[in-house]
């Protein structure tokens, strides 16, 4: 056995050292390619989505009204939301509500707390277009196909990427009534005993909720913490 003292070891070579340290790029130069590759499956994602000029007698925004107003909650049924939303001007989610409602596929409707007010409401001509032609059909579809674990990470993990974006959004964040901060529950509903519509209410809007309303969009949403 050698009798040579470890700690009197002498340094390799230095053209060694460098080849050593090429082996071992900065982890920024390992992580980039992934990082750009799913930008791109994002933009394809996207594209995919894209809706064909003119398609079924709709341009783009219109159905994404139409889509938002069959999704939204009681208070975000008004023509100022749809304008948040879609982030347009109120002159131009008019313009867009009118050719839906001109096409049959949104009534006007009395708002229950405020006879002054409207509420946009998606006509049964309105939900078989989109359930028979809605342009994002087919990416909903394969989402669908995977496994329910893998939907909510890819949907919690879509939501934190756009929160982080540092260009500015001109769309109002909408999100489901059961992820906001503003969501009372019940002592029932929080131990996930059987849950009634008693048991839910809007602190902001101060208004009782039904179970159905928890898991509609509001324009009015605040993320509520993970903690």
């Amino acid at each position: 056995m050698s009798t040579l003292d470890l700690g009197q070891r002498k340094p390799p070579p230095a053209g060694r050292c460098r080849l050593h340290a090429n082996l071992h790029p900065p982890l920024s130069e390992l992580i980039m390619p992934l990082i750009r590759e799913t930008v791109e499956l994002l933009v394809q994602a996207a594209g995919a989505c894209q809706v064909p000029d003119d398609l079924r007698g709709l341009r783009d925004r219109e159905w994404k009204a139409l889509r938002f107003l069959a999704c939204a909650n009681r208070f975000s049924k008004s023509p100022t939301a749809v304008a948040d939303y879609i982030g347009t001007t109120r002159a131009t989610a008019s313009q867009i509500i009118k050719t839906l409602e001109e096409k049959l596929y949104v009534v006007r409707e009395p708002a229950p707390s405020d006879k002054r007010s409207v509420m946009l409401c998606v006509t049964p001509e309105g939900n078989k277009l989109l359930a028979q032609h809605d342009p994002i059909s087919g990416m909903a579809n394969a989402i669908a196909t995977l496994v329910a674990e893998d939907r909510l990470k890819l949907r919690n993990a879509l939501n934190e990427i756009l929160n982080r974006i540092d260009a500015p959004r001109f769309e109002t964040s909408a999100g489901r009534c059961s992820d906001c901060i503003f969501l009372r529950r019940s002592a029932d509903a929080r131990l996930n005993k059987a849950r009634t519509d008693t048991q839910f209410r809007c602190r902001l809007h101060r208004a009782q909720l039904t179970l159905h309303e928890t898991e509609q969009l509001c324009t009015s949403f605040e993320r509520a913490s993970r903690d």
